[in-house]
C-alpha cells in the first residue's frame, strides 16, 4: 500500500445506501476522512453509526454507492479479499476487547501479523515494541482475564496497531471501561492521533470525541446532519 501524507483521503463513502429488508441503515451518505485526522461519529441508537463503520471496515456492502479506503474500492473485492484487506489495511478495537482468552496477551497480537504470513519471530518483535510503546510491556505474558479493562483494550490497540495499518477504527472504545480506565485509552488515541494515526471513532462517549477527535459528524437516519471541527479538550 502506497503511504498516505496528511490531508490524502484515506476513506472516501460517496452516496452510499444501505437497505435491510425492513430499514434504511444509510441513505445516501457521503464522507471523506484524510490522513491524520481523528473523526468522532456520534448519532442516536439506530442511527446508522455501526453501519457506516461496517462498511469501512468491509464487514458489510453498500446496496448502492462506493466505498473506497486507502484508494482501494471495496466494491471490487471478493470476500477473501476484504479480509485479506482488513489485516493489512484497517486496524480495529472494538468495545469488548475480542481478545482470545487461551493466547497470552503477546501471542493475542503477534496472531494479527502472523495472519498476513509475518513469521512468528517477527510477529512477537513487533508486538513486544508495540507493548513497550503502549506501556504495557510487563504484562505482555499475562492471559486477559488477568488484565484489567485498561490493560486489555491497550492490547486490543496493539494489535489492532500490529500492520501498521492507513486507518484505525473504533467501536465504542471505553464503552466497557471505568472511567480512570477510559481515561486512559483516550490518551492513549490522543497520543497515536498526534504522531499522525489517521482514526475514525464511533462513539455515545461525548468526552471521547471532545478530548481526541479533529472532527465530529453526527448521524440521524442514515445521513450527515451535522459536522463540524473540534478544538481538543487537552
Amino acid at each position: 500500500m502506497a503511504v498516505m501524507q496528511n490531508g490524502d483521503a484515506v476513506v472516501e463513502m460517496t452516496n452510499v445506501r444501505k437497505e435491510y429488508s425492513d430499514s434504511v441503515a444509510l441513505d445516501g451518505l457521503s464522507l471523506t476522512v484524510r490522513a491524520g485526522e481523528a473523526v468522532a461519529v456520534m448519532g442516536p441508537s439506530g442511527s446508522g453509526k455501526s453501519t457506516l463503520l461496517n462498511m469501512i471496515a468491509g464487514l458489510d456492502r453498500p446496496s448502492s454507492g462506493s466505498v473506497v479506503v486507502h484508494g482501494t474500492d471495496l466494491g471490487v473485492l471478493s470476500e477473501t479479499g476484504l479480509a485479506l484487506f482488513r489485516r493489512r489495511g484497517i486496524g480495529m478495537v472494538f468495545q469488548f476487547f475480542n481478545l482470545l482468552d487461551d493466547l497470552s496477551a503477546l501471542d493475542n497480537v503477534a496472531l494479527a501479523a502472523q495472519l498476513t504470513g509475518t513469521s512468528a519471530g517477527q510477529a512477537r518483535k513487533r508486538a513486544v515494541e508495540l507493548f513497550g510503546e503502549l506501556g504495557i510491556a510487563h504484562r505482555k505474558n499475562v492471559y486477559p482475564a488477568q488484565l484489567s479493562g485498561g490493560e486489555r483494550q491497550r492490547v486490543a490497540v496493539a494489535r489492532a496497531l500490529m500492520n501498521r495499518p492507513a486507518l484505525l477504527l473504533a467501536d465504542e472504545p471505553t464503552g466497557a471501561l471505568d472511567s480512570r480506565s477510559g481515561e486512559q485509552v483516550m490518551d492513549l488515541l490522543l497520543d497515536l492521533n498526534q504522531i499522525g494515526q489517521t482514526l475514525l471513532l464511533v462513539t455515545h462517549d461525548e468526552r471521547l470525541a471532545t478530548r481526541c477527535a479533529t472532527r465530529l459528524i453526527e448521524v440521524v437516519d442514515g445521513r450527515i446532519a451535522r459536522e463540524h471541527s473540534l478544538e481538543r479538550a487537552l
